[in-house]
């Protein structure tokens, strides 16, 4: 049976959770739990994303996620391909960590977004992990950044969720009424079911009949083209990080015709493959061929290598900030 085509947009709101494989415990601990949401950020660094809600189970995750670059396939084969390798490597293991592909469904901003914020921050209460009074003191949502600004990164949007609950405002009298808000909905099931709380993982959509019928409007022409609009999305892919190739070659003053001629662990050419990671989900595959650095395992390793102990002036030309995991 074939896979169904994701549906991207630029701009585009998804709901993306994922299980362990056979539902296990992946995220038992909090250390597991913490390194998921370093590659989270380290993947909305790579892909623009910006995350409106958010929620780490023991054994599955939840995003609220938005793409302004219709990228979400890219960045979610960063992300768990990232995770699983380090979390295998880690443990010592091998095998899928993922109980297969991930979900997503597409989110009407308009009314279906801060139901969806609220939703996930729910999450823990509704697991009888913590009531509601106790959210503040778990790390595993982003309700503590909602609360705390001084937590949030860059990538975290937390306005959907306050505007929804009320039209509350981004300050400390506002957050407290959210979480006023947040203990209501939790007791009134009535409120819970106009906001469609029991449709929220389920289906493809979360929003309006109206805006499913737009969705399939705007996407009737893909319908029926899945391997097509795959090779096609590789190629555009490709095609980006080979123009933010070129900018950089630019940058060090360099031609493309050098990274033929240099051996495979030039400095600069590794300084290249660094900052194309840490921008981009560009492939250690593709690295190896067209920087001329080895098989994509030798890619790893070097850059790697590079990364923990950079060249300090490659770096300050490319505007590079290494990343020890890279």
């Amino acid at each position: 049976m074939a896979r169904k085509l994701r549906l991207e947009a630029e701009d585009g709101i998804y709901h993306v959770l994922n299980r362990g494989n056979y539902r296990a415990d992946i995220f038992r601990s909090d250390k597991t739990k913490a390194a998921f949401l370093q590659c989270l950020g380290e993947a909305c660094g790579k892909t623009g994303w910006r995350v409106h809600a958010w929620c780490i189970m023991a054994n599955h995750f939840h995003l609220a996620v938005e793409t302004p670059r219709g990228n979400l396939v890219e960045g979610m084969r960063w992300l768990q391909g990232t995770f699983s390798t380090r979390f295998n490597r880690l443990r010592g293991e091998r095998g899928h960590l993922f109980q297969g592909r991930y979900k997503s469904l597409l989110v009407d901003p308009a009314g279906g977004l801060g139901p969806l914020c609220h939703y996930l921050h729910l999450n823990p209460v509704r697991a009888r992990v913590r009531p509601v009074a106790q959210l503040l003191d778990w790390p595993w949502s982003s309700m503590q950044w909602l609360m705390s600004p001084k937590l949030r990164p860059a990538w975290y949007a937390p306005g959907a969720a306050l505007d929804h609950a009320g039209g509350l405002s981004d300050t400390p009298a506002g957050r407290t009424k959210y979480l006023d808000y947040l203990a209501w909905l939790a007791e009134d099931e009535p409120a819970r079911k106009e906001q469609r709380f029991a449709e929220m993982s389920r289906g493809w959509v979360i929003g309006t009949a109206e805006f499913a019928k737009a969705v399939v409007g705007a996407h009737a022409e893909t319908i029926g083209q899945g391997r097509r609009m795959a090779v096609e999305t590789r190629v555009a892919r490709e095609a980006l990080w080979q123009d933010m190739l070129e900018k950089l070659l630019r940058k060090l003053g360099r031609k493309a015709e050098e990274l033929a001629s240099e051996g495979k662990s030039a400095e600069w050419k590794l300084a290249l493959a660094a900052m194309l990671k840490a921008r981009s989900t560009v492939t250690n595959r593709w690295l190896g061929t067209v920087l001329h650095l080895g098989n994509l395992h030798e890619v790893s390793r070097k850059v790697t290598a590079w990364t923990r102990a950079p060249d300090k002036s490659l770096s300050r030309k490319l505007g590079l900030t290494p990343n020890p995991k890279a």
